[in-house]
């Protein structure tokens, strides 16, 4: 049960990651799959069975055939209702900004329609994706969408793009004063764009990839204790690091690497 993962064209790079595709039979899908913060929203597309989402405040939701989901701070926990074909466009950090006239921050740990995004190009692409037949061609149509969306819109992002790359380049470990210096835009001004361009804080995007550098390495093995770990990704103790995972996966990091870790990220292209 391994995802296709493919580089988006170079011109879409600044703002798309990858695109991402699974396929797989509901006997080989686990019931419950927990999808952890990462930092990105993504545009998803089932051309397979629906899933279902759940929520601590509403039960069970079916959710839509295709839609954006915003910025996530917390666990988002869904379950498949059938044979598993995902196809999703996961864009960078602050690559979806250019996409909407909607408050990026009034997204964040939400489902949105694709048709209530972008009216009837919505419906269009929902219905081309799915009747797609291959990858490829999903691609393709895919970026012809996202270029027609992006026709005559200033893609030019300055001061986030730059932190977004610092953050990254340092797996989330450092602090909003060290990335204001490293910058030299002081913090209002950091955390006025990141709401703007990305729906995050800059505190919460450093906290979520360094989240996900440390996910890597539990993955990777490449570690000998938890303590360990949460000491080489400089989390204050150990307390602080249960904490931060209790808060972004549901689970403590010892639970979450006994049970639940091999299929924590199984919508995440973490290598």
């Amino acid at each position: 049960m391994n995802p296709d993962i493919f580089q988006p064209a170079k011109e879409l790079a600044t703002l798309v990651e990858c695109y991402w595709s699974l396929e797989s039979a509901q006997n080989e899908t686990p019931a419950r799959n927990t999808i952890v913060p990462d930092g990105r929203i993504k545009m998803i597309f089932h051309y397979g069975d629906l899933y279902k989402h759940h929520t601590e405040t509403q039960g069970e939701i079916v959710l839509p055939r295709s839609f954006v989901v915003g910025q996530l701070t917390q666990p988002f926990e869904v379950e498949p209702m059938g044979e598993t074909g995902i196809f999703f466009v996961c864009f960078q950090p602050n690559g979806f900004s250019p996409l909407t006239t909607m408050p990026i921050k009034t997204m964040e740990n939400t489902v949105i329609p694709l048709h209530q995004l972008f009216g009837q190009a919505g419906q269009i692409i929902e219905q081309q994706i799915i009747n797609a037949a291959t990858n490829l061609d999903r691609i393709d149509i895919i970026e012809t969408f996202l270029f027609e969306q992006l026709a005559n819109k200033d893609m030019v992002q300055g001061v986030v793009k730059s932190a977004v790359d610092t953050i990254v380049t340092a797996n989330g470990q450092l602090s909003v004063g060290e990335l204001e210096t490293c910058l030299r835009v002081n913090r209002r001004k950091l955390e006025r764009q990141f709401l703007s361009k990305i729906g995050l804080r800059p505190k919460q995007l450093l906290r979520i990839i360094r989240l996900q550098a440390t996910l890597k390495t539990m993955i990777n093995k490449d570690f000998t204790t938890l303590t360990n770990i949460a000491c080489e990704n400089e989390y204050f103790d150990q307390s602080h690091f249960n904490k931060e995972f209790k808060e972004f996966t549901g689970l403590t990091p010892k639970k979450l690497y006994g049970n639940n870790l091999k299929m924590s990220l199984i919508f995440d292209a973490i290598d």
